[in-house]
C-alpha cells in the first residue's frame, strides 16, 4: 500500500464542504486508508495499492474534472511512500 498527501490551500470550512461534495460522488467502497486533516487548510493522507496507481489516479483527467465539480482547488501532491504498518485505535467522525 502506498500513502500520498493532498494539501489544499484555503479556508477550511468551505473545503471541508467541497470533500463532503466531492466523497459524495467518489465511491468508497475500495478506500484502503483514508485521512482527512483540517489544520490551515484540509490536508487528505489517502492509500493506492502502489506508486503507480498513485501517480496514474493523481494524474487523471477523471480526478481533475472530480476536484472541479466538487469546487475544491488543485492540491500540491506529494507520494510519502510505503505503509509499513497502520492502526486505529476507535473510528473517528
Amino acid at each position: 500500500m502506498y500513502l500520498g498527501h493532498y494539501a489544499f490551500d484555503g479556508d477550511p470550512t468551505l473545503l471541508e464542504a467541497a470533500y463532503r461534495r466531492l466523497m459524495a460522488m467518489t465511491p468508497t467502497d475500495n478506500l484502503e486508508l483514508h485521512v482527512v486533516v483540517r489544520p490551515d487548510g484540509l490536508d487528505i493522507y489517502d492509500s493506492c495499492p502502489d506508486e503507480a496507481t498513485f501517480s496514474t489516479f493523481n494524474s487523471s483527467r477523471e480526478f481533475a474534472q472530480a476536484l472541479d465539480a466538487s469546487g475544491l482547488p488543485a492540491p500540491r501532491i506529494t507520494g510519502l511512500g510505503e505503509v509499513v504498518s497502520a492502526s486505529v485505535r476507535q473510528p473517528v467522525g
